[in-house]
């Protein structure tokens, strides 16, 4: 019997793949547990329409990102730290810094676990900051740290 999984099965496969078992291992174990259905007419249209509908959702996020990223590449953060003699900074500036001038001087929306710090912004001055905005796009983030007034 074909049957489509409606989840991820271990020993069978991924959600969404059409896949031939015996029928009572798809009558007394797929089915029943909604981990499937049967791979009539209608179901395989469904899965389809389904597939085309998620391809055009994902395109439609992926040029979203694009244009966020040529968007965020335009703008520059200021943000301010407290430094002592010499230029040496008290603390670090961390994502959730930067997220909220972000927010403030650019109207930007970023999540704070986009944001790819290699190590901590410890010192004054122009930064590219990293920001994972899709699996295929990263946008950069001009971030100035400048002495908090």
């Amino acid at each position: 019997m074909k049957v489509i999984l409606l989840e991820d099965v271990k020993s069978l496969g991924k959600k969404g793949q059409v896949v031939e078992v015996s029928d009572g291992y798809a009558r007394n174990y797929v089915l029943p547990r909604k981990l499937g259905v049967e791979a009539n007419g209608k179901n395989m249209n469904d899965l389809k329409l389904k597939k085309a509908n998620e391809e055009k959702i994902a395109k439609e996020q992926f040029a979203a990102a694009q244009a966020f990223a040529a968007e965020m590449e335009t703008k520059e953060v200021i943000v301010g730290i407290k430094s002592g003699e010499g230029g040496r900074t008290f603390g670090s500036v961390s994502s959730k810094e930067i997220v909220e001038a972000a927010k403030q001087q650019c109207g930007l929306e970023i999540d704070k676990k986009k944001i790819q710090l290699p190590e901590a912004i410890r010192s004054l001055g122009v930064y590219e900051v990293s920001v994972k905005l899709h699996p295929k796009v990263t946008g950069k983030l001009r971030v100035k740290v400048q002495e908090a007034g």
